[in-house]
């Protein structure tokens, strides 16, 4: 008896350590810091309104049934191509340019600053890279080596797609700030970032940088980096204002009012730049479906559309291209312009044409 119980002791201890030990987990935010924001409640923070992400045992089985069938078409049928844009030719342009990499992640040029969104630049969003979901292309537009400097990086919240432990090790050192939701500066000083380069902030905090104005807006979402951090830290969207272009950033959410609140306070938007993938209506909370990526984009009083969160990973079950199908169906009827670029195709934000082509049908 004494020799099992020292065994599920050392377990115990074997376990603990891991957990508070391997990197790719983050740090743990000091409630001191958190209890400050009126978003946080009973030591976790809360969405606006009541998002519920229980689901009933029918939906759980439901679930496991539909994650065991074979299905062709929830990646694309051979590796992605992407765009390589020159590095020193973008980050030297004078108009606003984007380049998307594929899910969350875009590297923005705006009034001669660099910005970086959700760079996600590994090759699997998970803590344990060689068995998770693997990216669809086989290489990066712009690797972090080949970004020679960064002025900002926005981070929306800290799931392991929008916040990639290895990617940020080898951006910390190129660039001059951080700019994250509450809680979220724990992760990024325990992977080595200094705290001055490091600005946390609530919703509706509004910051100059530069020329910029960078404003943390709601979310309607969640956040954690292991089974015991949920809510732990703030989720949140970017409103981006410069002297002529005004972006905003949904990061990941469910619909709720804060697009129209948003919208009101902050719009319009030459472009939007709106979650529109990885749903499913087992979790309508807290992803949209393609038709509320279209609604929120109204609400915001957007003028063009990209829709983003797709074209990197399977994270859901539906089909890989499902969510930019069925959006620009939606936003046809409505009168939206829907931006759909390659990965790697430099946008040019406020040009009279964007790229609208249906590549993706390339890969079915």
């Amino acid at each position: 008896m004494v020799t099992i119980l020292l065994a599920l002791a050392a377990l115990f201890l074997a376990g603990h350590l891991f957990f508070r030990l391997y990197p790719s987990f983050g740090g743990k935010p000091k409630r001191k810091h958190l209890k400050q924001s009126p978003n946080y409640r009973n030591r976790k923070f809360i969405n606006q309104i009541p998002t519920s992400m229980a689901m009933h045992v029918g939906g759980a089985m439901s679930l496991i049934r539909d994650s065991m069938r074979r299905n062709q078409h929830k990646r694309p049928a051979k590796p992605l191509l992407v765009e390589h844009p020159d590095p020193q030719a973008l980050l030297s342009a004078t108009i606003p340019e984007l380049v998307w990499f594929g899910h969350s992640a875009s590297l923005l040029r705006l009034q001669s600053q660099t910005i970086l969104l959700d760079p996600m630049l590994g090759p699997s969003p998970s803590p344990f890279t060689a068995i998770g979901p693997r990216r669809f292309s086989k290489s990066l537009p712009m690797t972090p080596e080949e970004i020679p400097h960064v002025d900002a990086v926005l981070i929306s919240h800290d799931h392991y797609d929008h916040l990639d432990y290895p990617t940020i090790k080898k951006l910390r050192s190129k660039t001059d700030k951080f700019f994250v939701p509450l809680g979220v500066g724990a992760h990024l000083r325990s992977w080595g970032v200094k705290p001055h380069q490091i600005v946390e902030m609530d919703w509706w905090d509004e910051v100059k940088f530069e020329s910029l104005i960078f404003v943390c807006t709601p979310a309607r979402h969640f956040s954690g980096r292991t089974l015991t951090d949920r809510y732990k830290t703030l989720w949140c969207s970017w409103v981006i204002s410069g002297k002529n272009t005004k972006l905003f950033f949904s990061g990941d959410t469910g619909y709720g009012p804060h697009f129209k609140q948003i919208g009101e306070k902050y719009g319009p938007f030459d472009l939007t730049l709106m979650e529109c993938g990885q749903y499913d209506e087992r979790w309508p909370n807290i992803h949209m479906m393609p038709e509320q990526t279209l609604a929120a984009h109204q609400d915001v009083r957007g003028r063009r559309l990209f829709p983003l969160h797709w074209g990197a990973f399977v994270l859901a079950l539906h089909p890989w291209a499902d969510s930019v199908e069925r959006l620009r169906k939606v936003a046809k009827a409505a009168h939206v312009p829907v931006v759909t670029p390659r990965i790697g195709e430099i946008v040019s934000i406020k040009a009279p044409t964007y790229p609208k082509t249906t590549w993706w049908k390339a890969y079915s």
